[in-house]
């Protein structure tokens, strides 16, 4: 029998139980919620950076801003609200469509 130890998507028990198979869950506390949300961004972010292709790529990012809804909610804000932050940003310190690479600055 697997062990997983990790947040999972809300429909997998149900998904697991259509199978047949029989297993195990907790809800979490806010704080363990929290602490599981940082370690599946982590892990989302990692399965972004070892993707292949664009198809996985995008796949995964779409893994990653579902962790990222539910950590702005746990936050106390919204996606919404972070999209104003990104777009307030944007407009005031650009975005990153000029692949400008920073090499040093000469503060002399």
């Amino acid at each position: 029998m697997p062990t997983y130890n990790k947040l999972v998507r809300d429909h997998i028990p149900e998904i697991i139980e259509q199978t047949g198979k029989a297993y195990k869950t907790v809800i979490l506390t806010e704080a363990a919620y929290i602490l599981e949300l940082k370690k599946k961004a982590q892990e989302e972010l990692k399965e972004y950076l070892e993707s292949q292709n664009d198809e996985e790529a995008i796949e995964e990012l779409a893994d990653l801003l579902e962790v990222v809804h539910a950590l702005a909610k746990v936050h106390g804000s919204s996606i919404e609200k972070i999209e104003s932050i990104r777009q307030k940003k944007a407009e005031t310190r650009g975005g990153f469509q000029d692949r400008i690479f920073l090499i040093d600055v000469d503060d002399e």
